[in-house]
């Protein structure tokens, strides 16, 4: 009974001493930098590498890893290799570090596969220097700074938001200036525009007579004629030139000067009734004339108050 119970205690002693054998055979992952020093704030790359049997599985550590006191940035690993039955997993780690030790340490973890169970196999611990950009103060020796005071020049900007300011205050300022003296402006130059059409007519109408005068011709005399009743349209707005005498002196309520001045001038152009004397016809041009500055007059006086 005692030889039974110790063969089989020596039986299942001899599967643990070999698991035990074979983990203690394997060797340990591996890691490494690439580089032996770097900046703040730089990539630096750190290799882990994992010798072990073909048939094993193995986890390398992915992006929610600790990898303090470095910050994970990406990784590239490369195909499992197999040679003489070994097989070698290699990942490469892109990190970069904020820590400013000026030694800094790294030792990531592979996790190995066994059944239902899982071992964790710490890797090598790697080291990384960093690298200063400014030198330290040693106790007791403060910095040497060199005073510069000297003033150098600046080239001035152009300054848009004090412009548009002031233009903006343009704009109101002459909107202000259009409403309170628009109207005002405008009667001026209305009341500009008459005085320089009627002093035209009168100019142009005293031309016509002179040389109705020297030619005694009656196409000057109708030219004069037509004048008139065209200032007269433009004047009042109405259609005086495209009516007959009789109309236009029922449209002036039966003026004695014009109804006197045109009938003179219907009978010399259209009754042929032409004489050497001058009285009639000069006195039908001078009525017509007075008429038409009687009615520039009236209009200012209504429209202007001047």
């Amino acid at each position: 009974m005692g030889k039974a119970l110790l063969y089989l205690l020596v039986l299942l002693a001899l599967p643990l001493a070999s698991a035990a054998q074979s983990t203690a055979d394997t060797i340990p992952p591996r890691g490494r930098f690439l580089q032996p020093s770097v900046r703040v704030g730089e990539l630096v790359d750190y290799e882990l590498s994992y010798t072990h049997e073909p048939g094993l599985n193995v986890i390398f550590p992915d992006s929610t890893a600790n990898y303090a006191p470095f910050e994970y940035v990406g990784k590239t690993y490369r195909p499992t290799r197999t040679r003489r039955g070994r097989s070698l997993d290699e990942t490469v780690y892109h990190l970069r570090t904020f820590a400013l030790d000026s030694v800094q340490q790294l030792a990531l973890p592979v996790t190995i596969l066994q059944g239902l169970d899982t071992l964790t196999a710490p890797a090598t611990v790697a080291t990384v220097r960093l690298k200063r950009t400014v030198a330290p103060v040693t106790d007791g020796a403060a910095p040497v700074l060199r005073e510069n005071t000297t003033l150098l020049p600046v080239e001035p900007t152009f300054n848009y938001p004090y412009w548009l300011a002031g233009l903006g205050l343009v704009a109101v300022v002459l909107g202000g200036v259009a409403l309170g003296f628009g109207r005002r402006w405008r009667r001026q130059y209305q009341l500009y525009k008459l005085r320089k059409n009627h002093v035209y007519f009168l100019t142009q109408y005293a031309r016509h007579v002179e040389r109705f005068t020297l030619s005694r011709s009656l196409n000057n005399m109708e030219r004069a004629i037509t004048l008139w009743k065209n200032y007269l349209t433009t004047l009042e707005n109405s259609v005086i030139n495209s009516l007959t005498t009789r109309e236009i002196v029922a449209h002036y309520q039966n003026d004695n000067d014009v109804k006197l001045a045109l009938r003179l001038a219907d009978r010399v152009i259209y009754g042929n009734q032409f004489t050497e004397d001058d009285t009639e016809t000069d006195l039908a041009f001078d009525l017509l004339r007075d008429f038409a500055q009687r009615r520039f007059e009236e209009l200012i006086i209504k429209k202007y108050g001047v």
